[in-house]
């Protein structure tokens, strides 16, 4: 009986962690010239708190996408690095970097 509960509750916990933090990986293929990351493939996550992140799926580096990311950032609160690291300069406006509008509107489909 010990066991069966047990073995309940780390199945809960599991299930708890992974559902905490909602994926999608998504490419330059699926975006073309709108890309606007160094890499070809990122993951994109909304963590509790509505905080939207870039993942680099190679190292594992976690990118933030928003204020409320930002905050954790800076807060110690997760492992980051500022986007800038992977933001690519815009072509068409020197100076400028690309739109991150359509990966912040995608990640925040993932808080829902």
């Amino acid at each position: 009986m010990k066991k069966v509960l047990l073995s309940m509750m780390l199945t809960s916990l599991a299930v708890n962690a992974f559902a905490a933090a909602k994926l999608a990986t998504i490419s330059r293929l699926e975006y073309g010239d709108r890309w606007a990351f160094t890499r070809e493939e990122v993951q994109l996550i909304c963590r509790p708190g509505n905080a939207l992140y870039a993942l680099h799926t190679g190292t594992l580096m976690q990118y933030p996408l928003n204020d409320v990311a930002v905050a954790q950032m800076k807060s110690g609160q997760v492992n980051a690095q500022p986007i800038d690291v992977i933001w690519l300069d815009d072509p068409h406006n020197p100076g400028q970097k690309k739109s991150l509008k359509p990966f912040i509107e995608r990640a925040e489909q993932l808080c829902e």
